[in-house]
């Protein structure tokens, strides 16, 4: 287990020799004492990832060489995944099968990106005949990724397999309550080959290193998944500096259930849009509208089904629901909840803290019904356990509310009528829509979200765009 910073190739303590704890939500146990980087060693990190990218070999590297790079990352890290997925759980309190997938998911994304490396063009314009014309593309330069705890690894290499493939070099601030992962990825990438200076990985607070990276002066670009809120202050710091910025921050997404859906299939799509992951995932489907005439039917069987949902240890291969990350998390949930009971919502199944062999910072699988939109708990983002249960009476009033948020990040659809599902999917503002499914993803499928769910797109073609320049050169040819 890596807990020193990497910078520039190397190991080493923070500057100022501090430390900061991890702790395992399921067990309350400290797992191990990380160094807590400053603006010094972001500071180091930023200088080492700079160096790297105006170095010559980086620089005329070719393409395909980073794209094998890249790839032979992928391969080191599968070979290792039980590791990696184990320290996952350890400190974030998913249960294990949870941090297989998003292992698994995260090695997809590093060889889907080494598949782009030698494949980003630019074009031939049709200018006047005088005058030749091309674009190249180009690197943004040293990136700044900052990413969230609750699939710590996964979305980190949302940014940094975009970021190398494209050909920048990256300053990773992995969230302080789930660092160990992102840390030892760091042996991974050397192993692969990538030079010094082409990652580096400093962790601590994002009030003091994560705010130090936004800042310097030498970070062309900050990509960001985590609250609106954070979100909102990384862009007004970023101004100074006239940073790029690519944003993926919170959801309130709705998962929409017409009375004519496959109502077994529904159930089970609204169980796993906002228990899977214990509801700790910016597209979770904790907004559920449901059409009046099905109503009972679907909140009676969620209720039952979220009854038998207890919380376990995340190691037990039997567990669906783990700890929630933190204490400060778990207490956040359990306040949503009080408020929902005091605006006036029925609480149907769940509302408890828990423990697993009396230890752990556990929320057991939670439904409110009779929501109405302006509560608390229909309109913030919760990120735990709880689904709010909100009704309407035909197709214009499921589409009205499913917008009636300031969040646009994804949504859901259930329906057998084609035609009204591909119309409601047109209709919802968000970035995602699900039709007939829910919570899935792939590398090649960009995601990203409309509104104050932030701008800029992760995965697929579209996320290289964010690590690019475009440049157009003219050749006079009189």
């Amino acid at each position: 287990m890596r807990t020193e910073l990497y910078i520039g190739g190397g190991w080493a303590p923070a500057a100022s020799g501090r430390c900061f704890p991890v702790v395992n939500p399921a067990t309350e146990e400290v797992l191990g004492e990380v160094a807590e980087g400053d603006e010094q060693d972001v500071d180091r990190a930023v200088r080492a990832a700079r160096t790297c990218f105006e170095s010559d070999g980086w620089r005329k590297l070719a393409p395909r060489q980073r794209g094998r790079m890249l790839v032979r990352a992928a391969d080191l890290l599968e070979s290792r995944l039980d590791e990696f997925a184990r320290l996952e759980t350890l400190h974030n309190g998913k249960p294990l099968f949870e941090s297989k997938i998003d292992v698994s998911m995260a090695i997809e994304t590093l060889r889907y990106y080494g598949g782009w490396a030698d494949k980003i063009v630019g074009d031939t314009l049709p200018l006047a005949p005088s005058f030749f014309g091309y674009t190249l593309k180009e690197p943004v330069g040293v990136v700044g990724a900052i990413t969230p705890w609750n699939f710590p690894l996964n979305l980190a290499t949302w940014k940094f397999a975009p970021a190398l493939a494209a050909g920048c070099t990256v300053v990773s601030k992995p969230p302080s309550e789930t660092p160990l992962t992102i840390l030892l990825m760091a042996e991974v990438f050397e192993a692969a080959g990538f030079p010094p200076g082409a990652f580096n990985v400093v962790a601590g607070s994002g009030r003091v290193a994560g705010t130090a990276l936004v800042r310097h002066p030498a970070v062309d670009k900050i990509a960001f998944t985590g609250s609106t809120e954070v979100g909102k202050g990384i862009m007004r710091e970023a101004a100074e500096t006239v940073k790029r910025v690519t944003l993926e921050l919170g959801g309130k997404s709705p998962n929409v259930v017409f009375a004519d859906a496959d109502i077994p299939s529904a159930i089970r799509g609204a169980q796993n849009g906002i228990f899977y992951g214990k509801g700790e995932v910016c597209a979770a489907g904790s907004r559920l509208l449901v059409e009046r005439q099905v109503h009972g039917q679907v909140v009676e069987e969620l209720a039952a089904r979220a009854k038998k949902l207890v919380p376990g240890d995340p190691f037990d291969k039997n567990t669906r629901l783990g700890a929630v990350v933190s204490e400060k998390q778990q207490q956040t949930v359990l306040g949503y909840i009080e408020k929902g009971k005091q605006e006036g919502a029925a609480l149907v199944a769940g509302g408890n803290p828990a423990k697993v062999g009396g230890r752990g910072f556990y929320v057991e699988a939670t439904v409110f019904d009779q929501v109405k939109p302006e509560m608390t708990i229909a309109r913030e983002e919760i990120f735990g356990p709880v689904l709010a249960v909100l009704t309407f009476d035909d197709v214009e009033e499921g589409i009205a509310l499913a917008n009636q948020s300031m969040y646009g990040l994804a949504a859901g659809i259930w329906t057998k009528d084609i035609q009204k599902a591909h119309r409601v999917a047109r209709a919802i503002r968000a970035g995602t829509v699900w039709i007939n499914t829910y919570n899935f993803y792939d590398a090649a499928a960009p995601f990203g979200g409309y509104k104050a769910s932030g701008f800029g797109r992760d995965l697929g073609r579209e996320a290289l765009e964010g690590y690019l320049e475009t440049k157009t050169v003219w050749v006079g040819l009189q």
